[in-house]
């Protein structure tokens, strides 16, 4: 009930009438439900939940504090009718939580009532409750024991997407729901790839691996990258790793509430640019986890909000050289009120297997 509150507390300053809920993650943050369609209409006085026949029993289960109504599947027209029958006149909605011809549809069966985009929905899920630390952390220790089972696959001649599919089989046996996102593992000169997919590629001697992943319990996401070598290091790899572990570490000492999210990013690409590889660190040092494997704040040189305590957020930054390979770090971490606490215990020594 107190998320729904803080959901109301964003119809007056928009002088709105009711508040329209159509984005998954949202949508279970507020009501519970965690089925894969359905649409929230709440004003001062109602809580509303529709969904079509496949999720009323799993609705009237999950969303107890919510009056859940029985709809046609992909029915603007009743969504509408309840809208006209309250007579509402200025109706909220997500402004990244409609696309075009759903807001055209809705927008032309509304009139003269008005669709008003709002930002600031996500926004109620940035700072975690206990429950929800509780599921985070579940899912980290699932990836971070997945991190450990898969280093005795890391030899020459296994393929990327083998290690992958080994890991992510680990973690659902282990009790994780799914993978948070599609698993990366990157080796060789393909370790420069940011987002590199696991590949039919076969890790040879010599190779940087990196392996980006995460778990996901009841619906939390966790994330984790480490980059381990197959074999002694050379000169050039130990200082390139040296560098990004020096980084992290920096910015995990100095991140804590009340930082701009710019300038929590500027603790690590300082270093990183003053080594000389400031073009080389093309994204930025985090972002928010949870019910979204991508969600706010961010870490990155355009973000201006404020980091406050209960926000997760992630801290990986990465040296990138095309032609050659790279080297990210993450650590999943929680603000609190005199830094962060570390999440993710997985070993950031440069491992060589």
């Amino acid at each position: 009930m107190s998320r729904l509150t803080r959901l109301r507390a964003l119809l007056a300053p928009h002088t709105l009438d009711a508040m329209l809920i159509h984005k998954a993650e949202n949508r279970t943050y507020l009501t519970g439900f965690t089925g894969s369609a359905g649409v929230a209409l709440v004003t001062e006085r109602e809580a509303l939940l529709l969904v079509d026949f496949r999720y009323v029993e799993q609705a009237v289960a999950e969303a107890l504090a919510w009056e859940v109504v029985h709809v046609p599947r992909q029915a603007v027209e009743t969504l509408v009718e309840l809208i006209r029958s309250r007579e509402l006149r200025r109706i909220g909605f997500e402004n990244d939580g409609l696309t075009y011809k759903q807001f055209e549809e809705l927008g032309k069966g509304l009139q003269p009532a008005q669709l008003v985009a709002v930002d600031g929905v996500d926004r109620l899920r940035w700072v975690k409750d206990a429950d929800e630390l509780a599921r985070i952390r579940r899912a980290v220790a699932i990836a971070d024991a997945g991190f450990g089972h898969v280093q005795r696959y890391l030899r020459p001649g296994v393929r990327e997407r083998d290690v992958a599919i080994e890991l992510e089989f680990f973690m659902r046996r282990e009790g994780a729901d799914k993978e948070a996102f599609e698993t990366i593992v990157a080796s060789g000169v393909r370790s420069s790839l940011p987002h590199g997919r696991a590949s039919s590629k076969a890790l040879e001697s010599g190779d940087f691996v990196t392996l980006d992943f995460g778990a996901v319990v009841d619906g939390y996401h966790s994330d984790c990258t480490r980059t381990v070598v197959l074999g002694g290091p050379s000169a050039r790899q130990r200082e390139i790793y040296d560098l990004v572990l020096t980084a992290q570490e920096a910015a995990v000492r100095g991140i804590r509430p009340g930082l701009a999210g710019r300038d929590a990013d500027a603790l690590a690409r300082r270093i990183i640019a003053d080594a000389g590889h400031a073009e080389h660190f093309g994204h930025g040092l985090g972002h928010g986890v949870g019910l979204a494997i991508h969600e706010g704040p961010t870490l990155s040189p355009r973000e201006d909000a404020t980091l406050e305590a209960g926000m997760v957020v992630t801290v990986e930054p990465g040296v990138y050289l095309p032609g050659w390979g790279g080297v990210r770090i993450e650590d999943l971490v929680v603000l609190t009120t005199g830094g962060c606490e570390i999440l993710t215990t997985a070993p950031k020594r440069l491992i060589v297997v």
